[in-house]
């Protein structure tokens, strides 16, 4: 199975203005790029750089004036899937380095202030079957609705709310996950269940690798509802949405428009 996506953006720089972006599918050994390509207006500096965790790519640029991004490409997801409700977790003593720094708090992520809830909720249950039931309680006890949120809102203010956009349910999920000892992370990502179509994002959390006695591995998690992990095509990861931003703009900037489409297919 494939997944085709097209995506674009523009924004104005009134300015010599350093930009970074982060838009394209990683290229990691769960998803395979069966083509892409990328189109960006002229720049006074272009370069690429690795991203976090190794997972894709960011692009540098300097440029002054309107700046347009295009991205066309085709994805086959390749991920192993397992029953989230049949994993382990992980003691923190066993955990791997990469993963510890997945269980402090993080700018939208204050997991600390979560744990005498998660306790008082689902402290009779451990590893799966609790990650299943903090996504399941968020989606059933969470409205998806555009323009409840902004750039400052972290995962208490959404806890208080209750609504919010895709980045919202992921920060929440993320900040109970940690708050139960379990490593999890933010994933840009495009998944052609989404609806409205666009950049999504959900979290991933570090639990027992079902192939490998006493090892672990990330998994996919999505409060929303919307996404398949077995079609979804990652961008990047970071501890929340401040590290995977598809756009971080060191100056002002003004964004003109977006356009995301995804669908299952394409030419292989």
């Amino acid at each position: 199975m494939t997944v085709s996506i097209q995506s674009s953006f523009a924004f104005r720089l009134q300015e010599p203005t350093d930009v970074l972006l982060q838009f394209e599918a990683a290229a990691i050994p769960e998803q395979e790029i069966v083509r892409c390509e990328t189109t960006l207006s002229p720049a006074e500096h272009l370069a690429r750089v690795g991203a976090q965790d190794n997972i894709g790519q960011r692009i540098w640029i300097r440029a002054t004036g309107e700046f347009e991004v295009g991205y066309r490409a085709t994805v086959k997801p390749r991920r192993l899937l397992a029953r989230l409700d049949e994993l382990e977790r992980l003691p923190p003593h066993r955990l791997p380095g990469h993963t510890v720094p997945y269980l402090f708090d993080s700018r939208y992520c204050a997991a600390d202030k979560f744990q005498s809830f998660v306790q008082a909720e689902w402290g009779h249950l451990d590893g799966g079957a609790r990650i299943v039931a903090m996504r399941d309680w968020i989606a059933e006890n969470f409205t998806y609705q555009a323009g409840t949120s902004d750039a400052t809102t972290g995962a208490s203010d959404s806890f208080i709310q209750r609504c919010g956009i895709c980045r919202d349910f992921a920060h929440v999920m993320i900040a109970l996950t940690r708050a139960s000892a379990i490593p999890a992370r933010y994933v840009a990502c495009y998944d052609p269940g989404v609806n409205p179509p666009d950049f999504h994002a959900v979290a991933e959390v570090f639990l027992a690798d079902p192939t490998i006695p006493g090892g672990g591995a990330w998994h996919l998690v999505d409060a929303t509802r919307m996404a398949d992990p077995a079609q979804t095509v990652k961008i990047g990861v970071g501890r929340d949405a401040a590290d995977v931003s598809f756009m971080t703009s060191f100056g002002n900037a003004e964004f003109l428009r977006s356009r995301v489409e995804v669908r299952q297919g394409g030419d292989e």
